[in-house]
């Protein structure tokens, strides 16, 4: 069988920046046993396959895969998948469009700006609020595994946290960007530290010194398959989690823009928004934009009888 599939950059207003995604707008006649190769052939961090919704008030089912694993959630395919519906007249676009996006994790809302098949912005609300895991390996194995001194790791009350909000990452907040840059991953040693911990994957930070409220990261998920990540809605999200448990004001509204990819050359904007209410969080949002790429057919071989 033939299979038609697009794909997108997300988190960018521009071809070649933000993070590829792959995504088949109808896989109700893919074979089950054929979607892990299909995410593996395209090779990409993620590829989504879009099914009609078990729900009829939902929008869609959606199956997101890397190249190695089925994942509950992600964010830059739940944007990037939004975004190409809407792009395809699959979702009708007036002004703000609100739709729900059936998952692993479960039903997760998208708020989509735009008129008729010209989308320009979308912003997924987990359906998961944040989870603490337990306390991750001390700073000078981190800072060996990050090619870093364990001075450019901060502690006390700005400490690595494992956080989920659907998929689990290990939070790292450096002194500064040049911190950041130099990061690099020892897999030796993250073999030892970090893979069979609660959250193997990694985003490392760091909060600019001159634009208030903005933030450099990166995110090392060696265990997909993929050394560095360009853009990562669900680890944005889960560090969404950790800077709103240490605003100091108890309630509030607070905005975040990330800037990833830059040192990979895949440069991407996200936009995150945390919700607080008497100390605890009650909301996370993240949102971007995303530009379609290419169009093409894949032939599918169907299983044998």
């Amino acid at each position: 069988m033939q299979a038609r599939f697009y794909t997108l950059d997300v988190f960018t207003d521009r071809t070649f920046g933000g993070n590829p995604l792959a995504m088949f707008p109808d896989a109700t006649k893919i074979p089950e046993s054929a979607l892990q190769s299909i995410a593996l052939e395209l090779n990409l961090s993620e590829t989504v396959f879009v099914y009609l919704p078990t729900d009829p008030k939902h929008t869609r089912r959606v199956r997101i895969f890397t190249p190695v694993f089925e994942m509950p959630f992600a964010g830059h395919p739940t944007v990037g998948c939004a975004f190409a519906l809407a792009a395809l007249g699959e979702i009708p676009l007036e002004g703000e469009t609100r739709i729900v996006l059936e998952e692993g994790v479960g039903p997760v809302p998208v708020l989509v700006r735009g008129e008729f098949k010209r989308p320009t912005f979308a912003q997924l609300s987990v359906a998961k609020l944040p989870e603490t895991g337990p306390p991750p390996p001390g700073r000078t194995h981190l800072a060996e595994m990050l090619s870093l001194d364990p001075s450019d790791i901060l502690g006390g009350m700005a400490a690595p946290q494992a956080i989920s909000c659907g998929f689990p990452f290990l939070i790292v907040p450096l002194r500064d960007l040049d911190a950041v840059r130099r990061a690099r991953v020892r897999m030796d040693q993250w073999d030892s530290a970090l893979k069979s911990y609660w959250a193997p994957d990694v985003m490392v930070f760091a909060r600019d010194a001159v634009r208030e409220g903005v933030i450099r990261a990166r995110v090392f998920v060696p265990g997909q398959g993929i050394i560095e990540d360009p853009a990562t809605g669900s680890a944005v999200a889960a560090l969404g989690g950790y800077l709103a448990a240490r605003e100091s004001a108890p309630s509030g509204n607070f905005s975040y823009v990330v800037e990833q990819g830059f040192e990979i050359k895949r440069p991407s904007i996200l936009e995150l928004e945390v919700d607080k209410a008497e100390g605890e969080v009650t909301a996370v949002r993240v949102g971007g934009s995303a530009v379609m790429v290419s169009e093409g057919m894949m032939d599918v071989p169907l299983p044998l009888e």
